[in-house]
Parts: structure tokens; sequence; C-alpha cells
């Protein structure tokens, strides 16, 4: 069965630092696309970072660039999204997404519609 286990979030202060875990299971992730989204209170969910197996490139949406880093671990076939200077605009339910069929140029929820998703973890950030 395919799955996909996003965890790691809570309440930080602003300017801290959170790393976001996606494990997955029932496919090897890295062999995909990935993406993670994140959907704050009353907004529509937006890309935060997208990877691409094809040709290595990282996406990083404009709300989070130069204050995020996506990695992984194929030993445990985890990925991460690790996020720098956090602030109260960035308090949202991260989600993460990986297929095979995804348009991760567009690192958008459209371009990852076919893609697996995980069930989201909150990042609540006090000023």
């Amino acid at each position: 069965e395919v799955q996909l286990q996003a965890s790691g979030g809570g309440l930080v202060q602003a300017g801290g630092s959170l790393r976001l875990s996606c494990a997955a299971s029932g496919f090897t992730l890295v062999d995909y696309d990935i993406g993670w989204f994140r959907q704050a209170p009353g907004k529509e969910r937006e890309g935060v970072s997208c990877f691409s197996a094809f040709d290595g490139v990282t996406y990083y949406g404009d709300s989070v660039k130069g204050r995020g880093t996506i990695s992984s671990d194929n030993a445990t076939n985890t990925v991460y999204l690790q996020l720098y200077d956090l602030k109260p605009e960035d308090t949202a339910v991260y989600y993460c997404a990986a297929g095979p069929d995804v348009e991760s140029y567009t690192c958008s929820p459209d371009g990852f519609s076919r893609a697996y998703w995980g069930q989201g973890t909150l990042v609540t950030v006090s000023s």
C-alpha cells in the first residue's frame, strides 16, 4: 500500500526553525517528483518546495525562498523540509506529495493532482 506520512509540525516562535519529515511506504520516494505544500486557514493550498526526480531541480515558492531547504534520506525513504526564520504567516498545515505523473516545475497543487498525498502536519508560528 502506498502511503505518505508527514510529521514534525508544532508550535515555534517567530525566527525559529523547524524540520518537517515525509516518510513513504510502498514506493521509493526519491524515484518520484516530490512536493511540499501548505494551506493556511482561509487560504488556498500553495506550493512551498518541489523536487524533480528527472533533472534534480528544486523549486521554492516565493513565500519561503531563501528560508527553506528540501533534502532526502534514501535509507529511511524520507524527504525533509527544513524551514528557517519562520514567520507568523508561515502558520499552516503542511502536506507532502509525490508521484510519477506530476508537473513538479509548476510546484502547484494542480500540478500534483495525480500524486500521492500525505495527511498534513500543522505548523504554528507565534509572534
